[in-house]
C-alpha cells in the first residue's frame, strides 16, 4: 500500500491527477446525492454534474499513469548515468503485499467505471432534456422554446419529435448537435434560424407514434372568433365544417386523404417548400398522375429546379409545436379570453397598431406599447383614463406579453417570419398546390374549390344562425 501511495505521490503530475480525480469524483457524488434527495437545480447544474465534471474526472485519472511513466523514465535516465539497472515490474500474486495492491487497484477501477457509467448515463439524460434543448443556448433557442411552452405539445419532450426512438437517429442528432455547439460558441448561427429543417426525421416515425391520421374522424365543426376594428371591437364568428376525413373502410376521403398509406404524393419545390413546382400522385392501383405549373424553374433543370419530397404530416402541420401566431389572431384570442377588456374603445384596432410597431427589444416593446396605449386614451378618452386606468394598463401588459411571445428582435424573428401552412388565411398553405394552376398534360387541375376541404356555414357574422340552432 505504501508503494502504491508512493507511486501516486512521488511525482507532481500523478499527485495533481489524483487530486483532480478525487475532487471531481466527490463533486459528482455530492451533486447526484442532492438530486436523489429532491434538490432541483438549473440545467447548467446538470451539465456541470454529468458532462463537465466526468471529463475532469477522466482527465485526472489519465494524469496518474502519465506521471508514473514519466517518473520511471527519469529513473531510467538516472540509471544510465551510473545507478543500478532498472528491472521490469513483476506482479507476483503469491506475495501478500502485491495481492493487496492488485485488489485495491481492481476495486478502485470498478468504482471509477461505475462513476463514469453513471455520469455518462446522466449526461445523455441531460442532453435529451427539454431544459437543455431550450435554455442552454438561450439566445438561439429563446424563440423556439417560448413558442414550445405555449403549444399543444408543451408536455412532449423535444427529443420525442426531433430524434424519436432508435439508436440511428440518436447518433445523427448528436453529430448534428456537434456543429450546433461550434456555431453557438463562435456566433456562426444564422438569424433567424432557417426553416424547414431538411434533416428532420420523417413524420411517420415520430408524429404517427401518437397520432393516427388514417383513422376515420369524419367532419368537425370549427368556430373562429374575430373582433372588428370599430369602437366596440364588435365580435363576429366564422363557422366551418372541416372535412378532416381519414379512412373509412377501404375508402379514404377528406383532408387526411393526403396521408392515406395506400396513396403516395410527392412534390418538387424550392428549399423553403413554399413554392411547389410539380406534384406526383400515385393511386392504390399504381396509376400515376403528374401535376405541373407552366414556366416554373423546374422546367430548366438548373440549380433552382428544386428537390423532390414525399408528402407527410409536417407539410401541412409544419408548426405543430413551435407555433408563431399573427398579431390579429393573438389579439382576438386575448380579447376572447378576457385578458384585454373589450369595453375599451377601439382596443382591438389600437392594440394591433401597437403590436405591429418596430422595437429593438422586449423591454422597449413593453414600454412603448404601454406609452402608446395610454397616450391614445389620454388624448381621445381622458375621462376613461381615471375610471379604467387599470384596464388600460392590463391591456398594455397583455400586448407586451403577446409581442414577447412571437417577436424576437435579437434573432430577427418578426410577425410572419415563420409561415404556418395549416390553412390558407395568413399564408398560402393549401394554395401552394390547390391553386388551379398545377395541371396534368390532359388539363386536369388540382382544384381550388373551397368545398374540397370544408363547408363555410358562416362568415364573419355577429350572431350566426347555425350557432343559434346548435345552442341548447
Amino acid at each position: 500500500m505504501r508503494n502504491f501511495l508512493g507511486a501516486l505521490t512521488r511525482n507532481p503530475i500523478s499527485l495533481f491527477g489524483t487530486a483532480v480525480a478525487t475532487a471531481s469524483g466527490a463533486l459528482i457524488v455530492t451533486l447526484f446525492a442532492l438530486e436523489v434527495v429532491g434538490f432541483v437545480g438549473s440545467p447548467y447544474l446538470g451539465i456541470l454534474a454529468y458532462l463537465i465534471l466526468p471529463g475532469v474526472f477522466l482527465f485526472g485519472l489519465v494524469l496518474v499513469p502519465i506521471g508514473i511513466r514519466r517518473a520511471r523514465r527519469q529513473r531510467r535516465i538516472a540509471t544510465e548515468r551510473g545507478e543500478s539497472v532498472p528491472r521490469y515490474m513483476v506482479i507476483d500474486l503469491n506475495t501478500d503485499r502485491t495481492r493487496r495492491i492488485v485488489l485495491i487497484l481492481f476495486f478502485l477501477t470498478v468504482v471509477n467505471l461505475v462513476i463514469l457509467a453513471a455520469a455518462t448515463y446522466k449526461g445523455v439524460e441531460v442532453l435529451d432534456s427539454t431544459e437543455f434543448c431550450g435554455e442552454t443556448c438561450h439566445t438561439v433557442m429563446s424563440p423556439e422554446f417560448t413558442a414550445y411552452r405555449r403549444s399543444p405539445h408543451s408536455r412532449v419532450g423535444c427529443v420525442e419529435c426531433h430524434i424519436g426512438p432508435g439508436a440511428g437517429w440518436f447518433v445523427k442528432s448528436k453529430l448534428s448537435g456537434a456543429w450546433q455547439v461550434v456555431a453557438v460558441t463562435f456566433d456562426l448561427y444564422p438569424r433567424p434560424i432557417p426553416t424547414p429543417i431538411h434533416n428532420l426525421r420523417p413524420a411517420r416515425e415520430t408524429c404517427e407514434q401518437c397520432h393516427w391520421p388514417t383513422k376515420f374522424v369524419g367532419d368537425r365543426l370549427k368556430v373562429i372568433t374575430h373582433y372588428q376594428d370599430d369602437e366596440a371591437s364588435t365580435e363576429t364568428k366564422t363557422v366551418l365544417l372541416l372535412r378532416v376525413g381519414g379512412v373509412e373502410g377501404r375508402t379514404s376521403h377528406g383532408i387526411h386523404w393526403h396521408v392515406d398509406p395506400n396513396i403516395v404524393i410527392r412534390y418538387r419545390s424550392d428549399d423553403s417548400r413554399e413554392i411547389i413546382y410539380d406534384v406526383e400522385l400515385t393511386l392504390p392501383d399504381g396509376t400515376t398522375k403528374m401535376y405541373s405549373t407552366a414556366g416554373s424553374p423546374a422546367d430548366d433543370g438548373g440549380p433552382e429546379a428544386g428537390t423532390w419530397r414525399v408528402m407527410d404530416c409536417v407539410d401541412c402541420h409544419n408548426r405543430p409545436t413551435h407555433i408563431y401566431r399573427m398579431p390579429e389572431a393573438e389579439i382576438d384570442a386575448a380579447i376572447q379570453q378576457g385578458a384585454i377588456d373589450r369595453g375599451l374603445p377601439y382596443v382591438r384596432r389600437e392594440g394591433l397598431k401597437a403590436l405591429r410597431g418596430s422595437y429593438d427589444s422586449h423591454a422597449q416593446a413593453r414600454e412603448s406599447i404601454a406609452g402608446y396605449l395610454a397616450g391614445f386614451y389620454e388624448q381621445n378618452y381622458p375621462d376613461l383614463v381615471a375610471t379604467a386606468g387599470d384596464d388600460i394598463a392590463g391591456a398594455a401588459a397583455t400586448l407586451g406579453d403577446l409581442y414577447g411571445s412571437n417577436v424576437f428582435p435579437v434573432m430577427k424573428v418578426d410577425w410572419g417570419t415563420y409561415p404556418n401552412h395549416l390553412g390558407h388565411t395568413d399564408f398560402p398553405g393549401c394554395f401552394r398546390c390547390h391553386d388551379d394552376l398545377h395541371k396534368t398534360p390532359e388539363g386536369d387541375a388540382i382544384s381550388q374549390d373551397c368545398f374540397t376541404c370544408h363547408t363555410l356555414l358562416a362568415m364573419d357574422e355577429e350572431n350566426p344562425e347555425v350557432l343559434e340552432t346548435l345552442r341548447p
